[in-house]
């Protein structure tokens, strides 16, 4: 689907992204983890398309015409000051819906994450799980094959995190593609097939799940999982 051949990315003097090479494939949950300011984000926003203006070395996609549909949520989800139900239907007047389709399609969006009922209420007054929820359905709604997820469950209470968690596997297991950041390594185990670890921009290690978890690391990476960042 997207390739980077050692891709970097520059701000300035400044390199965040050293030479990263990778490959996502149709139908892979992809986790990317690592500590604060290793490049997690950045590297988010070059697959999904941005920073091209900061890039040396190449990106790969599929001819045009035949680029998956993308969507992309953040660690905070921007609503604008409008209802739940129009923060959905703005997405798909962005995608080219059709206005008579957009309605309908935004209701069913909302109903899919569970939040049919609070399809006309303002959509800043909603809790963080909510307006997370509102994210996915946003996203949900332009029918996307390729999902980047920037710490999606970031500072909601359990319960809510419990609530997003089901909802990207739900989307997965029908065949949307993720790519996601995560602090939380429990759930990069419930949710991830691979995972990519990266230290100061680098890419160190990029393994299946199982293998990550249990297998031997390079010392920055096995230093990760034991919580003795430097």
């Amino acid at each position: 689907m997207i390739a980077l051949d050692r891709a970097s990315v520059r701000f300035g003097a400044r390199t965040v992204l050293h030479e990263v090479s990778l490959a996502v494939h149709a139908g892979e949950r992809i986790a990317l983890v690592g500590s604060n300011g290793c490049g997690k984000t950045t590297l988010l926003r070059l697959l999904h398309g941005q920073l091209a203006e900061h890039l040396g070395g190449g990106v790969r996609r599929l001819p045009q015409g035949r680029e998956p549909r993308q969507a992309m949520l953040f660690q905070r989800p921007f609503l604008l000051r409008l209802s739940v139900r129009h923060n959905v239907e703005l997405a798909l007047w962005l995608a080219g819906v059709p206005r008579a389709g957009r309605r309908e399609r935004a209701l069913a969006a909302l109903a899919r994450v569970g939040l049919q009922g609070e399809a006309q209420r303002p959509a800043r007054v909603l809790s963080g799980g909510q307006q997370q929820r509102v994210a996915l359905a946003r996203a949900w709604a332009v029918q996307p094959q390729l999902l980047f997820l920037d710490e999606p469950t970031a500072s909601l209470d359990p319960h809510a995190k419990h609530d997003i968690e089901a909802l990207i596997t739900e989307f997965a297991a029908e065949g949307v593609t993720v790519v996601m950041s995560s602090h939380n390594l429990g759930q990069v185990k419930r949710l991830a097939s691979r995972v990519i670890y990266l230290e100061q921009g680098r890419l160190v290690v990029d393994r299946p799940t199982a293998s990550f978890f249990h297998d031997p690391l390079p010392h920055e990476a096995a230093q990760f999982l034991q919580g003795e960042l430097p």
